[in-house]
């Protein structure tokens, strides 16, 4: 041990646990190094510092930091050149199987998650073959669970079975348990969503199973016999190669609580990397949003006061990279690099038993007026709060688990997202799953590339779902009782969350979408660069001075007292794109003040589109805003431009991460052209006398999304006879028929196709996002 007090301990792969822990005579592991600084410590010698020599450390068990710990650096000596793993090295001698594929004896009982052959991450025998593109999963197979593939299988319990949910909110994950006397197999698993389906049809894949290993870079190991079979890409030298398997999902955990925090430990300038996955253990839902979670990651973080993550780097994790849990003050992950993630990039999650909201979707029914727990705010200050990510780039997380985020946020207060670049993910950018407790601010990022292998969703997606949401007896349109209940949207989202000075960039939902009852935001000085910006049903939101190209605004399914402002915005498009029975006009407190962009336009002339779009916008204009350089994403407008009339600012132009180090490797969004979406004309209406009714066929993502649908099919009830049948069965306005005696009905066409020679009918609707049953005499 050391002989006598220091404040700098060093480390070394090369070093001795049995040395002083001096520059000269380095230990070898993390472990003892850590005892060291608690000897130090118990001494009085504070602000100690752990200095990591270059190399890596395989970690046998995680490192631990208690409160005992506190006021300590954990630290590269040269940054970037220390390497935490958890994988091990494997020696083995390797021998021809077949057909190019090679197989080694490994120790009993062994167990691995993931092979890395010099560094390089294998995958697991598959099917279908990974294509190494943008492919949803990297490839998909709406047979890869079929008879006809399962009876090649001679073992297919070792399997995985992997699918998008039924509605592409996220990934549905089954571990394969064995084979039925029909052909298909068992599964055990599906539990990874909030809001669980039936998995995809059509997105779909198998892995770990030894009768798809047919291609280079797949392996698969053979437990029972201790075999690792492997199929090397050429150029490979087994003889040589670094052969690693994971054995560790955590390699480092902060863990105080909040009575005797971890207080002040800093990790600086480390590699992380080389975890298990943990998709099967992600059981656990998050209040009413749609995602459940595993509290886990390469950093658990649990207790803590005044910690930090900087200039670090994850990759090659099969997990979440941070996981900031419970009770936590002022943690900041700062100017790191996160890339290759199997789950989140960095998660905040409070206590579920903090909040007074229901605890999962489905505890939506259990809740009711009279039976409200009204006191504003959490129950405890178990959650993370005043936290910061801060500088950082994160990349291709998500690429195993679906329903994940570069940034998630749950049962949080005060979270701050600031210059940061996040980009080429399968779902959100920042996801916020719920109103608990607001007061977060994201600021000068760029998020792009996002939405790429789910749906209905957005480059920044939130979900409210808070004590009001379809709350049992409250009315949140009743005017009057307004007095009485117009600050019960607040009791959860109690701070406003801030969303300014960033750009936003997704093709496959909205640039910006607040879903669900998502309230108390302010966003302004954003620019949009193509799907425009969602607001569904919600109080208390501010919209103003943000440039949506391309686009404008989607409302959808507004109460009529939201107290929405959306005013000094520049718009692509003359008219709102609204979905999912909006109240009667003028909309919000107040749309106005708007301008649209139209180039070459000569003149100012009032923004009919908008005026008759929102029964307001009286004084929105429309011309040219004479941007500075779009096609170069300068779109700061010159002096003079007629949008500066409307009460339009400049904003700066300069987006994403900030150190020379992680600004010289960020990528940045395409910029768009200029091409206006038009707003489509709906379908047209149509009269069903039988029933008593008129409706419409659903269009759009727009209406797939307000009425919460699996895709683009139904009808849309729009009005209803009160003597006609419909009705008097319960069926209201605004409900979705989506089928018919269990058939499902695509569109108007199909609905009377499904009516016809029938006396009863058995008719499945959808109301606010759930299913119902009616039985009706026609």
């Amino acid at each position: 041990m050391i002989s006598s007090p220091a404040a700098e301990i060093y480390v070394s792969p090369a070093g001795n646990d049995t040395g002083t822990g001096s520059a000269n005579a380095p230990f070898q592991s993390v472990h003892a190094a850590l005892e060291a600084a608690r000897i130090q410590s118990g001494k009085g010698e504070k602000n100690n510092t752990i200095f990591l020599q270059d190399g890596t450390y395989y970690l046998t068990r995680p490192l631990v930091l208690h409160p005992e710990d506190s006021n300590l650096t954990i630290k590269a000596f040269n940054p970037g050149k220390a390497i935490i793993s958890g994988a091990r090295p494997l020696q083995i001698s390797w021998e021809p199987y077949r057909d190019g594929i090679m197989k080694a004896s490994v120790p009993r009982n062994t167990r691995m998650d993931a092979l890395f052959i010099d560094g390089k991450r294998q995958r697991m025998a598959r099917y279908p073959n990974a294509r190494g593109g943008k492919d949803i999963f990297d490839g998909y197979a709406a047979d890869a669970v079929s008879p006809e593939r399962i009876a090649r299988w001679q073992h297919p319990e070792t399997g995985f079975f992997h699918a998008l949910h039924m509605s592409r909110w996220g990934g549905m994950h089954y571990r394969i348990t064995g084979k039925n006397a029909d052909g298909s197999v068992s599964l055990e698993g599906g539990w990874q969503n909030n809001r669980p389906s039936g998995p995809h049809q059509t997105y779909r894949f198998v892995e770990n199973i030894f009768e798809e290993l047919d291609t280079p870079g797949e392996w698969y190991l053979d437990e029972k016999e201790s075999i690792l079979y492997f199929y090397p890409e050429t150029g490979v030298d087994l003889s040589r190669a670094k052969v690693e398997i994971t054995v560790l999902e955590r390699l480092l955990e902060f863990k105080g609580t909040q009575e005797n925090p971890v207080r002040n430990v800093h990790v600086r300038e480390l590699v992380l990397t080389q975890t298990n996955r943990t998709f099967m253990k992600n059981k656990e839902p998050l209040l009413r949003s749609d995602w459940t979670i595993y509290r886990n990651g390469a950093i658990l973080m649990e207790g803590t006061e005044g910690c930090s993550v900087t200039g670090t780097d994850f990759a090659d994790l099969g997990g979440d990279a941070v996981f900031v849990n419970n009770y936590n003050r002022k943690v900041c992950i700062e100017s790191c690099y996160i890339h290759d993630i199997g789950g989140n990039g960095v998660a905040f999650v409070g206590d579920r038993d903090a909040s007074r909201s229901p605890r999962d979707y489905k505890d939506a029914g259990n809740f009711s007026w009279d039976t409200l727990d009204k006191a504003p705010g959490p129950r405890s200050a178990d959650y993370p709060a005043d936290c910061m990510v801060k500088d950082c780039l994160i990349t291709r997380t998500g690429q195993v688990e679906k329903q994940t985020a570069p940034v998630q946020i749950a049962m949080a207060e005060g979270i701050q997202v600031i210059h940061c670049s996040l980009y080429n993910v399968p779902r959100a950018g920042i996801n916020i799953g719920d109103g608990c407790w607001g007061g977060h601010l994201i600021d000068g990022c760029d998020i792009f590339d996002t939405v790429q292998e789910t749906s209905d969703h957005g480059s920044f997606n939130s979900w409210g779902r808070d004590r009001f949401w379809n709350l049992k007896g409250l009315d949140m349109n009743d005017l009057t009782n307004w007095n009485e209940i117009r600050d019960i949207p607040f009791l959860d989202a109690r701070k406003t969350t801030i969303i300014k000075n960033s750009r936003w960039r997704c093709d496959h939902g909205w640039d910006i979408d607040l879903d669900d009852g998502s309230g108390n935001y302010e966003i302004f000085s954003n620019l949009l660069l193509n799907r425009g910006l969602k607001l569904r049903e919600g109080f208390g939101r501010k919209v103003y001075n943000n440039i949506i190209v391309n686009n404008a605004l989607h409302p959808h399914v507004w109460y009529k007292r939201s107290g929405d402002v959306v005013e000094r915005n520049i718009f692509f498009v003359d008219g709102y794109f609204p979905a999912g029975g909006m109240p009667s006009k003028p909309w919000g407190e107040r749309l106005d003040s708007n301008f649209v962009h139209v180039p070459g336009m000569k003149g100012v002339r009032e923004a009919h589109g908008l005026q008759e779009a929102s029964g307001n916008d009286v004084h929105s204009k429309m011309g040219d805003a004479l941007f500075v350089n779009p096609s170069g994403g300068d779109y700061r407008v010159k002096p003079g431009s007629p949008a500066l009339q409307t009460g339009f600012r400049n904003f700066p132009m300069e987006f994403g991460v900030v150190s020379p180090r992680l600004k010289k490797i960020a990528k940045t969004p395409v910029l768009p052209s200029y091409n206006p979406a038009v707003p489509g004309g709906m379908p047209q209406t149509e009269s069903f006398a039988s029933l008593g009714m008129e409706g419409r066929s659903i269009k759009g993502m727009g209406d797939v999304s307000a009425y919460g649908l699996s895709g683009e099919t139904g009808v849309l009830i729009l009005k209803l006879e009160p003597s006609g049948k419909l009705y008097r069965a319960g069926v209201r306005q605004d409900d979705v028929i989506i089928a018919i005696d269990e058939k499902p009905v695509k569109n108007t066409a199909s609905l009377y196709d499904r009516l016809k020679n029938k006396k009863s009918i058995h008719m499945t609707i959808s109301r606010k996002q759930s299913e119902m049953e009616i039985e009706i005499n026609l």
